[in-house]
């Protein structure tokens, strides 16, 4: 099964109509600073279509703004009870937008992931834990040194008892 290709182009154009329709009544001015920085770097990885940086820092970005974005859910959502009453159906509205923004950034993150690929990006994730690998293609046998690879003194002794001067 293919990946389809999505436009980076889509992904920021409809992240930033639902952080402008979730921003309009309840959420603080943070949660459109946040989002709206993150979109600006989309814009400049869109500008930019050979830059791997851009991308990942969009990347990175819109990561961030779902841990952010759960945040601010969980602090003023429970303000909301007086916004329903005063509101009602736009308040609902912005709510549902911003939602639906927070649960489309998983599904955006994994195709700004895959542009990231194409644009050359290997990022491959190591926390430290020794992996085995099976490509030998730059193996070197220790029991067959080429001799024209090295000086014919390596530790630069002179010949004969006397000790050779070192360089640092």
């Amino acid at each position: 099964m293919e990946i389809p290709a999505i436009n980076l182009k889509a992904i920021v154009l409809v992240h930033w109509l639902l952080t402008i329709w979730g921003c309009m009544v309840w959420l603080p001015d943070s949660f459109a600073w946040g989002n709206f920085t993150v979109l600006a770097v989309g814009v400049w990885a869109i500008a930019q279509r050979d830059s791997v940086d851009a991308v990942l820092m969009f990347l990175m970005g819109m990561i961030l703004t779902i841990l952010t974005d759960i945040i601010h859910f969980g602090i003023y959502y429970s303000h909301s009870d007086i916004a329903i009453e005063k509101l009602g159906s736009v308040f609902r509205f912005s709510e549902g937008m911003a939602i639906l923004s927070l649960l489309l950034k998983p599904a955006s993150c994994f195709f700004v992931y895959q542009m990231y690929r194409e644009r050359g990006g290997d990022y491959n994730i190591n926390f430290g834990f020794p992996t085995v690998s099976q490509n030998r293609d730059s193996y070197q046998a220790i029991d067959h040194q080429d001799e024209s690879s090295g000086p014919a003194h390596p530790f630069n002794q002179a010949q004969g008892n006397k000790p050779g001067v070192r360089t640092y």
